[in-house]
């Protein structure tokens, strides 16, 4: 069996200023595109037997421009959707919910079209999204690859590892980046975390 790459897209404007983003299409600032390209030779060292990407701009990006852009567009890849927090920093939210946690507290409601999602409706997608990569990983030789969002990938290698949604706390994850889930003895573990070509 391969391992689990997880690729935070590169830098975007609202990356820089930590204004929440789900489906809202930043793109890719020039550092963010050089970000991405810098993955191909990181990403290369490893057999790469299939590829997902979040349906975001800023994710197919990064995915193509690290040489992905075949990848497989899965809408189980898009970021957390923040409801009404969209757009808005932390410590904005902060002034009105001074003690707000997203892993626990989750989002204030949004638009319809864009309701926001609970910690248990992100682990149920983070769940979906693992048992499409351990398919993938019974059918292809090598590695997968998961071109995505910083706070959905956190989650998924929450739930990866066995913990719960809560648990993505505990891995920060910068843009641009390879982290790495493997095995030891049959169990799952991080090998490497938020690698980047210079690391």
């Amino acid at each position: 069996m391969g391992d689990l790459l997880l690729v935070r897209h590169g830098e975007t404007q609202w990356a820089l200023t930590g204004q929440h983003t789900s489906w809202t299409d930043i793109p890719l600032t020039e550092n963010g595109r050089e970000q991405a390209r810098g993955l191909a030779p990181l990403i290369g060292t490893y057999r790469i037997g299939a590829a997902f990407t979040s349906p975001r701009e800023r994710a197919r990006d990064t995915a193509a421009l690290a040489g992905f852009g075949d990848a497989w567009v899965d809408a189980d890849l898009s970021e957390w959707d923040y409801g009404a927090y969209e757009g808005v920093t932390t410590v904005e939210i902060h002034r009105d919910r001074p003690d707000w946690y997203l892993f626990t507290d989750g989002v204030a409601a949004g638009p319809p079209e864009h309701p926001g999602e609970s910690p248990e409706q992100v682990g149920e997608r983070a769940d979906r999204m693992l048992a499409k990569v351990d398919a993938a990983l019974a059918e292809n030789e090598g590695s997968v690859v998961l071109f995505g969002h910083s706070h959905f990938l956190r989650v998924l290698a929450a739930r990866q590892l066995g913990l719960p949604v809560s648990g993505g706390a505990l891995f920060q994850l910068a843009t641009g980046t390879v982290s790495r889930l493997s095995t030891e003895h049959g169990r799952p573990v991080v090998a490497s975390w938020n690698l980047r070509p210079s690391s």
